[in-house]
């Protein structure tokens, strides 16, 4: 069972922190409006990918769970 214990406390922690981020996320309004996101609108057609915040939360992501192994 102790196996098991700290792979569910670390899901724990992800499950709140995706909440956080969720119930902040209203506050953090400059996040998917970064320099570099793909933003087309047309008359009949809107498309938005936002490419550099994908990269800078993959980049923040990887050094959490980089400081986490260590």
């Amino acid at each position: 069972m102790q196996q098991l214990g700290k792979p569910l406390i670390f899901l724990g922690l992800a499950i709140a922190a995706v909440g956080l981020l969720l119930t902040l996320s209203g506050r953090i309004d400059w996040l998917g409006r970064l320099p570099g996101d793909v933003n087309i609108r047309r008359e009949n057609f809107s498309f938005h990918f936002p490419i550099t915040t994908c990269l800078l939360l993959s980049a923040l992501i990887s050094f959490i769970l980089w400081l986490l192994r260590r």
